[in-house]
């Protein structure tokens, strides 16, 4: 009975969730995202006391939804839930081929995504032994991932892109230290590195969504970085901070002539 009642409360407040989505395609997302298998899902972190409630939106990115959650102590953490749908599948299917941490990984779309979020939560370890500032991983569980809440109680920490930055070049430069940190001592590419994918939290960039991160011998891993070094370059240009050049930024990341 109280297993009934206790889930019969997730589903209470996760209606509540969609009757206070503001447009139709909010309410459309939060269908896709509490199907019946992640919603047994959330029961079982429940149940196993990973969380207790479910709080407010964070977030709503390519991939999942990020939700604040808290647990029976009222300790805010993260909760990350991928969405299990061909458009999600489609998209990370490229970073899971190559990467030899997830070889022979295939059959059913859910089985795939389910690869996703452990390999989000091995690259969150992975960064954040090596220096990076990333929330720290917790727990991950089929299609979800619990991780550390970056924010107050007031609310989440900004993106940078969402920030007034006092000294933009020291953040510049903090973001290329944790790109090298992540190439050399991680042997990660984050693969998607952008003004979109770094919080602001206490005078700090903290990187999020590595779920795309690839080992450096991965294939494309070369492209990826040339890619993210031109978005964080194009991001601070517009700051007028006084970027390093592309291949300069290469060789510091990597310690590799380009």
């Amino acid at each position: 009975m109280v297993e009934k009642e206790a889930f019969e409360s997730l589903e209470h407040r996760i209606m509540a969730l969609r009757e206070n989505s503001r447009t139709g395609d909010e309410r459309k997302t939060l269908d896709e995202v509490f199907d019946r298998d992640t919603m047994l899902g959330i029961y079982k972190l429940m149940t196993d006391g990973y969380l207790d409630t479910i709080q407010y939106p964070i977030s709503t990115g390519k991939e999942g939804n990020v939700f604040a959650v808290a647990d029976d102590e009222g300790k805010l953490f993260a909760l990350k839930i991928y969405r299990t749908s061909n458009a999600t599948f489609n998209r990370i299917a490229r970073y899971i081929e190559g990467d030899k941490r997830f070889k022979g990984i295939a059959g059913s779309r859910r089985k795939v995504i389910y690869a996703w979020a452990s390999k989000e939560f091995r690259n969150l370890q992975r960064l954040k032994d090596a220096g990076v500032r990333v929330p720290a991983p917790i727990r991950y569980y089929r299609n979800m991932l619990v991780m550390e809440y970056i924010g107050t109680k007031r609310g989440p920490a900004p993106l940078l892109r969402n920030t007034l930055l006092d000294d933009p070049s020291k953040v510049y430069m903090t973001i290329v230290e944790y790109m090298r940190l992540a190439y050399q001592e991680a042997q990660l590419v984050h693969a998607d590195l952008s003004e979109y994918n770094i919080l602001y939290y206490r005078k700090r960039p903290v990187i999020i969504d590595v779920g795309q991160a690839v080992l450096t011998e991965h294939v494309n891993a070369k492209e990826f970085l040339l890619r993210d070094i031109d978005n964080i370059n194009r991001y601070f240009k517009g700051l007028e901070v006084e970027t390093m050049d592309r291949d300069e930024v290469f060789l510091t990341v990597t310690g590799i002539l380009k």
